[in-house]
């Protein structure tokens, strides 16, 4: 008779095994040269261009980190996240925050618009750094340089890695956003 083995894992050895997976997809399907241990989320908000203001949030190792949170009152008046987007990347990346990590990969929450922003911005700042952006509608990923979405299947932890980290941010910058029109 052939003995079978059962693997039993408690909640926090199932969550870290499923973080690791995450990770690992990213990895591939994003071809980052490492695992993303930092990952960065971005999102704006703002009310027909008025306290226009971006939220920056972080996951470390797979998991929100909200010591590292940031949020930025943006400069650029009006309704124009592709400019908003722009700006954030250039104040996260300027000498002011030299001694915040370096992520190793950016997630911006909107498309190609927006991924195109903060591409421009770091490329301005001579900065080679990961990036990814989410579009919600149908949850497409893109990258720079490749004009098709990356391909996530549905059921993807990667996906769902994503996910989470760009609806983080969009509730981080509707918070802040709040905040300042209640003032």
């Amino acid at each position: 008779r052939e003995l079978q083995k059962q693997i039993v894992f408690s909640d926090r050895e199932f969550m870290d095994i499923s973080k690791d997976q995450a990770l690992a997809g990213l990895q591939q399907l994003l071809t980052l040269p490492g695992a993303p241990r930092r990952i960065e989320g971005y999102d704006i908000s703002h009310m027909s261009g008025t306290n226009n203001v971006a939220s920056m949030v972080v996951a470390t190792n797979g998991v929100a980190d909200k010591a590292e949170y940031r949020k930025f009152k943006l400069q650029i008046p009006g309704n124009n996240d592709f400019a908003h987007m722009n700006e954030t990347m250039l104040r996260r990346f300027s000498g002011k925050h030299l001694d915040w990590p370096k992520p190793d990969l950016l997630l911006i929450d909107g498309g190609k618009g927006q991924l195109g922003a903060a591409s421009q911005a770091l490329k301005d700042l001579k900065l080679k750094l990961p990036l990814a952006s989410l579009a919600k509608r149908i949850e497409e990923v893109f990258v720079p340089g490749k004009r098709a979405a990356v391909i996530f299947s549905r059921d993807s932890l990667a996906l769902k890695l994503l996910q989470r980290v760009r609806d983080e941010a969009h509730r981080f910058a509707i918070s802040y956003h709040r905040l300042l029109r209640s003032k």
